[in-house]
Parts: structure tokens; sequence; C-alpha cells
């Protein structure tokens, strides 16, 4: 069992960075896929980012260039900074994980470990 806890949201304006981490509490005896997920209302929950278990990513094409996922093993914590942020990624970021082996793109179908998210406002 494995428990996310998301922080860093807010609002900024466009063109503004914020930097949202996701850190992994219970038992992890292995390294687990994970990934950043976000939903605005009336629309369909879309994969950002991923990173699996063997440090492949994954990297939507409407944020390639302005997020960068990483990772601190030791913390068993997961970052995303996302510069250069537009009006368009207003929406709830959750943060996702799943024992591999997994599916980084997508909508986050099989990911069973899910954080209460963080909300991401950008104004332009």
């Amino acid at each position: 069992q494995v428990a996310l806890v998301e922080a860093g949201g807010g609002s900024v304006q466009a063109g503004g960075s914020l930097r949202l981490s996701c850190a992994a509490y219970g038992y992890i005896g292995s390294r687990l896929c994970m990934g950043w997920f976000r939903q605005a209302p009336g629309k369909e929950r879309e994969g950002v980012v991923g990173i699996g278990s063997d440090g492949s990513t994954y990297y939507a094409d409407s944020v390639k260039g302005r997020f960068t996922i990483s990772q601190d093993n030791a913390k068993n914590t997961l970052y995303l900074q996302m510069n250069s942020l537009k009006p368009e990624d207003t929406a709830m970021y959750y943060c996702a994980a799943v024992d591999p082996p997994c599916s980084l793109a997508g909508h986050g179908e099989g990911y069973n470990y899910w954080g209460q998210g963080t909300q991401v406002t950008v104004s332009s």
C-alpha cells in the first residue's frame, strides 16, 4: 500500500513557474512507475509526464520543453518543474503510481495509487 501526497500548486500568471512535488509513503519494495496527470473541469483526464521504473520518460506534446520530471529516489519523491505556464495548463494535477510494468502515456488507466491532487491555475 502506497500513499501519495502532492504539494506545490497555486495560482500564477502566464509565463510563470511552479514546482510540484509528490511524496510516496508506505512500503515500497521496488521502484514504481510514476507520473503526473491533470484534469480540467469538463475535460478528460490526460497524462502530462511520466517516468518508468527504468527511468524512461514520457512528455505530452503540449508540455514538452516547458515541464520537466525528476525524482529523488532516496526520498521517494517525484517532482514536476513547470515553466512558461499557459492558461491552458490550468487543471487539477494528480500524482499517480503503479507497480511495473506500466504505460507512461494515456489517461492513467491501470494506475492504482493516486494523490488527492493539487490545483494549478494560470491566468492571462
